[in-house]
């Protein structure tokens, strides 16, 4: 029974003390005046009857009523009722309340509050109202009762009725009802108590059935009425995960309902934090506490909670919820969220389901408010039995008497849900809240509720209707009913009788104040009903208490397909086998099966299994087993945990627990290795929460055991076996028998569970006798105690490594170094920590290490026994003894591992493979030694054997070494089915671009081990694991050596300069022999100049910065007479004719001669030195050695191309106009239009020039900017004028649809002159006929459809103009009118605002948008991991190529050939072009050389493609060493692969044009592979002069030194070149006069397999000596005599390099005719030799069916040359065979055929020949002019000679099947000189021309020049003769 109220307040309105505008409540009368004893009368009670503040009112307002909530010290909830009314303000007060109001008013005004009357009008009396309330103080939540009892005590007071207010106020507070649990009680008069306050009133009061569940009435439904579904879910998670939550709303009654039906909501968890319903204003700053909350606010303060950053707010009014940005709020899981979600809308909107109905019903029954609430109070209380099922399981029983103590499983409980990564879920079980529910809820013998019945009985039932909604409502239906009659337990008899107030009557002139009541009767009243009530016998509640039942066992939440695992069945057999096999000593048998167990040990099904079968291999707690046993039981269990998390939420741990001081092996005698010091390195044994569940979970164990059996027959000591151990205290506690049934069978007496048997314990409790209470509380504190020391032994087991001086794993283990983060625990470890301190500083050790590591396993293990021997109510004196016995403990077991590390080491190690050494290259040598690693599968799958088929080649167990030039990894697969493979993989040191350090598992026994990842700009990556004997110190060296031969200090330390010479580090190396003074005399001179003129600071800068100028000007000392001075105007006798050069001079000038750069020049006819130097005005260009010291420009060659008619000494003055003086020089020509290809760096921004102003002093007459400027146009206007002038008189035009070739297709700058076609269709009609070049082609249609608007607006930046090529090359030549700029000035747009239009338009501007070499090198970054990714994707096919397009490595690309073919087109059409990018050394170059190349077929030869290369990249200053990041300086720079760039470019060339390159794909690879390498010195430096510097440049023409390494590249592949023909490409017939137009489009282009190919067998294949294996011996000697078995072997992918394994037909061939030439005795002949032999052959003899043109060279002339060799071939389509060499470097071979086809494909119209449809010969073809029969025009034809049908055939264009003549060589007489007629080509040579004379008439015709004019002749003429 309890009181209805416990106090009755009066609280009235006051002046505030400190004369502020506010009143403040004041307390007139309580009663009972004396505070109840067992509920003393609350405080604070003022603030909460006017939460909003104690205000005087103008006007009476209608009395208010609610409930507010007050939380005392022991967290009891207090129900204030209170309700108020209003009362004129009494005179006494009013002077006081005038003022007051006054100042009131004034505020609010100024705070733009609620105005009321101005002060003047507030002044007459009883205009002011004073609130009054009434309060009732309950722990009750009667609400309805307390607000009909207010109600009635106002009526009397308002109605003046005839009762005493003092005897209704003493009934009310002396009335008595019972309490919950009506229907337990005898007759309905206990549960139902009708009361009356002695005014004539009845008022019946429902006690709830069960008192657990709460009572929501209406406040649920209005919840969810008021914010909707997913904001109540959303308020639901958020107060169950522990958030801030507050309610605001104009209504008190509307928070304190909302804040009830949120906390119904969460039953059965109880919330526990701060929950106040309804906060005062004055206690505002509550609301910033740090704890969760649930608060209800008013909304008039919302202002005040604007700036609270971490709380929820859900505005009742508005229905909305605001989550702040740093709130996440974890959702329900999956599938709950989304049923509970549908459930609840099918509550709150039943006519949802109808609303598609055609025919709905009439009506809908929808449920009362009140049935609605308690529908949507059952899908959450279904919710939590759901989400809760099987709870009881994981609880443990710690103790049961005198009170029981439990804990929860939580770990096992989310493994066995399979919601270990459910945030929601977590957040739950960590939480306060089930904290509670587990000590309320978990105690097994108690009365139960509907939640319990529900969470054990219905889950069945709640699976099975998942997906049946209606039977998911019924069942709602069901549990609303069930909880509505709890709160409405008798309906029938709810009858109210109480007098209310009569309409209006607040406004009614009350006849006087609320009375003041007389103290003494009510005191009266309530000390009669207390004596009363002490007569009384006690009302003893009769609790119903039973077992609570636990229900079936937990399941998962979501049945979830193990994917990978899913064929379990076979796995365990294979995991049984396996074990079997190890015990019975199979251990070839074992060790075949490992490799597939280790595999299936992911499964969670086969670890289980694993700990099973283990522990039917135990006895007695002991299994003794062999070495190799040991070793395999050890491997396994560390599989086992490596995937285990820090909780172990599986229970494998624990599983395996007992079995690791099972297993053991003797390593000597007395000296036993258990198996627990073989698998310490996992991250669950330094858990503390680990350790406890398992404490707990053994003492429940022993607890049972203890009242199952006979007390008397067992000593509780021996519960767990005896703590020390029989073998000398050299092994471990053994595992007691139920710890291990734990894990395996239950035993099998009495299956009763732990929860039964305390169960039943707790009912017999209070039937003991005291003695035997005290002996059973004394047997179970003993258990736990003897547990506590078998756990603390068990800890120091897996805590202390074998080796104590690693106490590496200890420190970094979670929470053992540091003694705050282990424990989980409120509890404080002061007395552990004591204990601890004393025994680190007392004890005797010296070895401070040692001491340590026990220091912190002694704290790590006293936090524990601190921690679970409070919590289970062990003994202080015994937890005292306790933490004495931890440090002997863990002192004596270091003892005994100190004596098995030392056996241990003594053992025969386990024979690792023995480490392959690698070959190392002539003059590489070791650095480090092998240091045993393995090496990791990385996110390429087709080493481990992935979708492309092939053996696990990784991981691979070997050895990582260090040389002077490469890291080296070589081994074998771990996996044992593989075979004997070698596993090599290494690159350049030079080439590390990466190297981080790792964690990872070692493959073989599954420990974590340090490792590193190195990533290399060569698309190699070692991931590597250190074997545990590599020691920590040993990595670190390995790391740092690494560092230092990646960025030596100085170039000179790098491996090409190291090489063969023996000079120490940083000193210039000894020249083998002075060569003269020709040398050392020019390097002497040029080194000290230029160190002179640039003064020292450019030695120290690690960006390149040009000399300032001042330096430059400094005039040499006068002592060094061979000095040759610089001055800033050159004298003129140092440009005099060679004459009057200095000897050193002249020695320099021929030494320049010599160089790559002039040879070409000289090539090319652009002048030689003599004639410049003689100023031979003929030709319009000149060499000029201006630059000879580098003075000019220093990254400049020595002698530049320049117009004629400009001085040297006027270039100095031009050069400073552009960046880093590269001013414009010419660099090639055409040899057909003669146009001109020029190069310089980007202009200088107007800024520069004016700090060139304030450096130098101005000319007379003019300011030095203009100068420079006006020079500037002055060389722009000698370079056109050197130019063959062709603009025509109608007025000129300009690019088309290239007047601005963006890359962004941005609007063109406004300075630059941008012209259009005036009649796009007349420009397009003016194409040639024959538009000269070759286009790659996709498709066998060749070009003829056009395409979208896509390029060409692209590169316009505007609509098209003209129809561009179909992929992406700019439209044919048509688009240029014949009348063009004369120079086209290619540079970038920020740059080109400077440069003035030429006046005369003989130069235009297209500025387009380049790229920066920082985008060049994020974007390599991007490349290299999407080729060569360091972890598996998580799905792989689609992963790579999103990755590639992220890189924008190809986007790159297609701008570089774009613009390209660009400038390819604009110097085809006779305009000139100047490339003037960035500096003028990174895309400038790549630009130019493109260009060159597509345009000038010698630089397709290996010849011409070297001194492209040498000329445009090294001589002009490529930065090679700075691009590379090749020494210390340039390390924060980064690798910028510009030079890998163009030449991948070159690829996309090549793969489009097979037929017009003489070198092969691998050259371009072996080029890409070794500008990095450091290998040879060419890419080495920035420029010639840094080459001249070190004395490089002129090394190579030296005496040659023997065999010694080559040095240079060029030597090594000319060298290389002779033996094999690995760079040559078979299938080269050029057209010589062919330009190349490639296309461009992204679509066009392909990954180049440089980035994708590797080959494991033998590492990178381009140091060729290291590629070319050993020999393998011969078929025919076979040992046995028999027959040569089949040569077949098995290729596998990215082992094997394809090219080796399976050479295109024609090198094999080669190769065997050396063969058969050994054999035979002769000296074999070069293969170039024999190559070019049979070319010859070929052309002379032609074949019988006639082809036996060069271009049809590959498929003629194989079978001729297999006949005529007499070597024997497998017949097969030739063809097909050859085609191999059109990708002879590719050695992806799953995809060979494929590519092959594809390059087939995209040769097709070039090499239709291939593939004509009918058979037709062509022994020569190609263009001629025809002249028309009689009056008809000269027309180009292309011409075939068919000898076999003996006629000459001509078609409209190459490509056109159907032909348009015929002529019949029978029928000619004579071939003879023609000369040109009417309208012939203008162009052509006389000589061209040549006339066929036939019976019928004369054919006039024209080659294009007048050597294809002779071959022609002698074709026809050849033909002839042969008929």
């Amino acid at each position: 029974m309890a009181r209805l109220a416990d106090y009755f307040v009066l609280v009235a309105f006051g002046p505030h003390p400190r004369g502020s505008g506010e009143g403040q409540g004041h307390i007139l009368q309580r009663f009972p005046e004396k505070d109840w004893e067992d509920n003393p009368f609350p405080q604070g009670i003022e603030l909460f009857c006017q939460p909003s503040g104690w205000q005087l009112c103008p006007e009476r307002s209608p009395p208010t009523f609610f409930v507010a909530v007050l939380t005392d010290i022991n967290s009891e909830r207090h129900y204030c009722a209170c309700l108020t009314f209003w009362e004129p303000v009494e005179p006494t007060q009013e002077a006081v309340c005038t003022e007051v109001a006054a100042g009131r008013e004034e505020e609010e005004a100024d705070e733009g509050g609620p105005v009321r009357l101005p002060p003047a009008a507030a002044v007459p009396s009883g205009q002011l109202f004073a609130p009054k309330t009434l309060v009732l103080v309950s722990r009750l939540d009667h609400a309805e009762v307390f607000r009909n009892s207010l109600g009635l005590i106002y009526t009397i007071h308002v109605e003046g009725l005839n009762v005493g207010l003092e005897s209704v106020v003493g009934n009310l507070l002396t009335c008595i009802i019972p309490l919950a649990g009506g229907s337990q009680l005898d007759s309905v008069e206990d549960g139902v108590r009708t009361i009356s306050l002695g005014a004539g009133d009845r008022q019946v009061i429902q006690t709830p059935l069960t008192d657990s569940l709460p009572i929501s009435r209406c406040s649920v439904a209005l919840l969810f009425r008021q914010l909707g579904i997913a904001n109540v879910l959303s308020l639901f998670c958020a107060a169950l995960t522990e958030h801030k939550v507050l309610f605001l709303s104009r209504s008190y009654q509307r928070l304190s309902d909302a804040c009830r039906g949120l906390l119904a909501l969460l039953f059965p968890l109880r919330y526990s934090f701060t929950y106040v319903p309804i906060l005062p204003a004055q206690l505002l700053e509550v609301l910033s506490t740090p704890t969760p909350f649930i608060i209800g606010v008013n909304a008039t303060f919302q202002a005040e909670t604007q700036e609270l950053l971490d709380v929820i707010v859900a505005d009742l009014d508005g229905g909305t919820v605001t989550v702040p940005e740093c709130v996440h709020i974890p959702a329900l899981p999956e599938p709950l969220h989304s049923q509970t979600h549908s459930v609840l809308s099918m509550v709150l909107d039943p006519e949802l389901e109808l609303a598609d109905l055609a025919f709905p019903p009439p009506t809908v029954s929808t449920s009362s408010l009140k049935m609605q609430d308690k529908e949507l109070r059952a899908v959450f209380l279904r919710l939590f039995a759901q989400l809760l099922q099987g709870y009881r399981w994981c609880l443990h029983m710690v103790r049961i008497h005198p009170e029981p103590v439990i804990r929860f499983h939580k770990a096992a409980f989310l493994g066995q849900r399979g919601l270990v990564e459910d945030d929601f879920l977590m957040k739950v079980l960590e939480g306060m809240a089930f904290a509670g529910f587990v000590s309320e809820r978990g105690v097994p013998y108690r009365p139960t509720d509907l939640f319990d019945e529900l969470v054990a009985h219905e889950v069945a039932r709640m699976r099975a209707d998942e997906n049946n909604p209606q039977r998911v409502l019924s069942h709602v239906k069901e549990l609303a009913e069930q909880l509505y009659k709890n709160e409405n337990p008798y309906p029938a008899v709810a009858m109210h009788k109480v007098q209310r107030p009569g309409e209006a009557s607040h406004l009614r002139r009350a006849p006087r104040p609320f009375p003041r009541l007389d103290e003494g009767t009510v005191q009266w009243i309530v000390d009669q009903a207390t004596a009363k009530m002490q007569g009384a016998p006690p009302a003893v509640k009769a609790e119903r208490r039973t077992t609570v039942p636990s229900g079936p066992p937990m399941t998962a939440i979501l049945e979830r397909s193990s994917g990978l695992h899913g064929n379990s069945a076979r796995r365990l057999e294979v995991v049984r086998n396996c074990i079997s096999y190890v015990f019975e000593g199979k251990m070839l048998e074992a060790k075949k099966l490992l490799p597939a167990v280790l595999r299936a040990l992911k499964g969670r099904a086969a670890r289980r299994c694993l700990t099973q079968e283990l522990h039917l291999h135990v006895q007695q707690n002991r299994a003794v087993l062999d070495h190799q046993q040991f070793d395999f039981v050890v491997r396994m269990m560390n599989c086992c945990l490596q995937d285990c998390t820090s909780l172990d939420e599986h229970g494998i741990a624990a599983a395996l627990l007992p079995l690791v001081t099972a297993f053991c092996r003797k390593l000597s005698p007395g000296v036993t290795q258990f198996a627990y010091s073989c698998v310490q390195e996992h991250v669950v044994w330094s858990t503390p929460q680990f350790w406890e569940a398992m404490f707990y979970g053994d003492v429940q164990t022993h607890i049972r055991a203890l009242y199952l059996e006979p007390a008397e027959d067992r000593d509780p000591a021996q519960v767990c076996g005896d703590s020390r151990d029989p073998g000398g205290g050299h092994g471990p506690v053994p595992g007691s028998p139920s710890a291990l049934q734990q894990v395996g069978e239950a035993p099998v007496e009495d299956d009763r569970s732990a929860l039964d048997v305390a169960s039943e314990q707790r009912r017999l409790w209070p039937t003991l006798s005291r003695e035997k209470q005290q002996e059973l509380v004394q047997k179970e504190e003993s258990t736990v105690f003897s547990q506590a020391i078998h756990y603390a032994n068990r800890m120091s087991y897996l805590l202390l490594p074998l080796d104590t001086s690693k106490s590496r794993l200890l420190r970094e283990r979670a929470g053992l170094g540091d003694p705050e983060s282990a424990s989980n625990s409120l509890l404080t470890s002061s007395m552990a920590g004591s204990v601890a301190e004393s025994y680190d500083t007392e004890s005797g050790f010296e070895d401070a290490e040692t001491c340590d590591v026990a220091g912190a396993v002694v704290r790590f293990i006293n936090r524990f026994v601190d921690k679970v021997c409070t919590e289970s109510g062990v003994t202080s004196d015994h937890l005292k003894g306790l933490h004495v016995m931890v440090p002997d403990i863990v002192q004596m077991h270091i003892e005994t591992l100190e004596a098995v590390h030392r056996e241990s080491k003594r053992l025969p190690p386990i024979q690792k493979p023995k480490l392959l050494r690698p070959r190392l290259l002539p003059g590489e040598e070791c650095v480090l030694d092998g240091l045993r690693v393995y090496l990791l599968p990385d996110g390429r799958e087709e080493g481990v054997g992935g979708s492309a088929g092939g053996p696990a080649l990784l991981p691979a167990e070997g050895a990582v070494f260090l040389t002077t030039y490469r890291v080296i990894f070589t081994g074998m697969p771990t996996d044992p089915l593989v075979g004997e493979q070698v596993v090599v993989r290494s690159f350049p040191v030079a080439a590390l671009t990466k190297e981080k350090r790792i964690s990872v598992q070692n493959p073989v026994d599954q420990l974590l081990q340090d490792g590193l990842q190195l990533r290399s700009c060569t698309f190699q990556l070692l991931k590597m694991a250190f074997d545990e004997e590599v020691g920590s110190d040993s990595a670190e060296l390995f790391r740092k050596q690494l560092h230092k031969l990646r960025y030596p200090p100085d170039v000179r330390d790098t491996f090409a300069f190291t090489l063969g010479s023996a000079h120490t580090p940083g000193q210039p190396p000894r020249a083998t022999k002075d060569k003269g003074p020709s040398l050392r005399t020019l390097s002497r001179n040029l080194v000290k100049n230029a160190k002179k003129t640039i003064g020292r600071q450019y030695v120290t800068r690690k960006k390149y910065h040009p000399p300032s100028w001042e330096h430059r000007g400094q005039p040499p000392p006068e002592d060094q007479e061979d000095a040759i001075s610089v001055s800033e105007e050159l004298e003129p006798s140092t440009l005099t004719p060679s004459s009057a050069l200095k000897p050193s001079d002249r020695m320099t000038m021929s030494s320049l001669v010599e160089r790559a750069c002039c040879r070409d020049y000289q090539r090319l006819g652009l002048g030689t030195l003599s004639s410049s130097l003689s100023r031979a005005k003929s030709e319009p260009f000149r060499i000029s050695p201006v630059n000879r010291m580098y003075a000019i420009c220093r990254s400049y060659p020595g002698l530049l191309i320049v117009p004629q008619s400009v001085q040297d000494n006027a270039l100095q003055r031009v050069s400073r106009c552009y960046r880093q003086n590269r001013f414009p020089v010419v660099c090639w020509r055409s040899g057909r239009s003669k146009a001109v290809l020029l190069r310089s760096g980007g202009l200088h921004g107007k800024g520069v020039v004016g700090l060139f102003k304030a450096q130098n002093a101005p000319s007379p007459g003019q300011s030095q900017a203009d100068s420079s400027s006006l020079e500037q146009e002055k060389y722009l206007q000698a370079v056109v004028s050197s130019m063959p002038r062709f603009a025509d008189a109608s007025g000129r035009n300009t690019l088309s649809g290239f007047s601005s070739v963006h890359m962004g297709g941005h609007v063109p700058s406004p300075r630059a002159r941008v012209t259009t076609l005036s009649n796009p269709m007349a420009a397009s009609a003016s194409r040639r006929t024959t538009p000269r070049g070759k286009w790659g082609s996709v498709r066998a249609s060749g070009r003829s459809g056009v395409l979208g608007g896509d390029v060409g607006s692209r590169l316009a930046g505007r609509d098209m103009l003209a129809p561009p090529q179909a992929n992406g090359g700019p439209p044919d030549p048509g688009f240029l009118r014949p009348q063009r700029a004369a120079l086209y000035i290619i540079g970038d747009k920020a740059q080109l605002k400077g440069v003035r239009p030429d006046p005369l338009q003989q130069w235009e501007l297209v500025p387009i948008e380049v790229f920066e070499a920082r985008q060049v090198k994020t974007s390599f970054k991007k490349l290299l991991k999407a080729c060569v990714p360091g972890c598996p994707a998580a799905e792989p096919s689609s992963a790579f190529l999103r990755s590639l397009e992220d890189s924008e490595w190809l986007t790159q690309i297609h701008k570089l050939l774009q613009v390209s073919v660009l400038v390819v087109e604009l110097l085809d059409s006779g305009s000139s072009v100047l490339v003037s990018l960035e500096d003028g050394w990174d895309i400038t170059t790549q630009v130019v050389s493109l260009v060159q190349l597509l345009s000038d077929p010698f630089y397709r030869t290996l010849e011409g493609f070297r001194l492209l290369v040498e000329k445009e990249w090294l001589s002009f200053g490529h930065r090679f060493s700075h691009r590379g990041a090749h020494t210390l300086a340039g390390q924060s720079s980064g690798f910028t692969p510009v030079f890998l760039q163009f030449l991948d470019c070159v690829y996309q060339v090549h793969l489009q044009f097979p037929m017009e390159f003489e070198f092969s794909p691998f050259y371009l690879k072996f080029l890409g592979y070794h500008h990095v390498s450091r290998r040879f010195r060419t890419f080495l430096l920035d420029s010639d002069y840094e080459r001249i510097e070190l004395g490089l440049l002129y090394e190579e023409k030296g005496e040659r030194r023997g065999q010694q390494a080559c040095r240079s590249v060029w030597e090594y592949v000319d060298r290389l070149s002779k033996r094999t023909p690995v760079f040559y490409n078979y299938m080269y017939a050029p057209e010589d006069t062919e330009v190349l137009r490639p296309y461009s489009n992204v679509s066009n282009l392909k990954v180049w397999d440089l980035y994708t190919e590797e080959s494991l067998a033998e590492g990178p294949p381009y140091d060729w000596e290291l590629a070319q294996g050993p020999p393998e011996p011969p078929e025919e000697e076979r040992p046995d005599g028999g027959a040569p078995q089949s040569r077949r072997r098995v290729v596998w992918p990215c082992y094997d390099g394809r090219p080796r394994a399976q050479p295109d037909a024609i090198s094999r061939l080669l190769e065997e005719l050396h063969r058969l030439e050994t054999e035979l005795g002769r000296p074999p002949e070069r293969w170039k030799d024999t190559w070019d032999r049979v070319k010859a052959v070929q052309r002379l003899e032609g074949r019988p069916d006639g082809r036996g043109t060069p271009s049809s060279l590959l498929v003629s002339s194989v079978p001729h040359h297999r006949r005529s060799l007499g070597v024997y071939l497998q017949e097969g389509p030739v063809g097909s065979t050859l085609s191999l060499s059109l990708d002879s470097d590719q050695s992806s071979g799953s995809t060979a055929s494929g590519s092959r086809q594809a390059a087939r494909r995209s040769t097709s119209t070039l090499y239709s020949q291939f593939q004509m449809a009918e058979s037709e010969n062509r022994s020569h073809e190609g263009t001629l002019y025809k002249k028309g029969a009689f009056m008809k025009p000269w027309k180009a034809r292309w011409f075939v000679l068919d000898k076999t049908k003996h006629q000459l055939r001509y078609y409209d264009h190459r490509v056109d099947t159907e032909c348009k003549g015929i002529i019949d060589l029978a029928e000619v007489e004579a071939v003879a000189p023609g000369t040109p007629t009417m309208g012939a080509p203008k162009t052509v040579d006389e000589k061209a021309f040549f006339d066929v004379k036939t019976t019928r008439r004369v054919y006039n015709f024209c080659a294009q020049d007048v050597p294809s004019a002779q071959q022609w002749v002698d074709q026809i003429q050849g033909c002839l003769s042969d008929a």
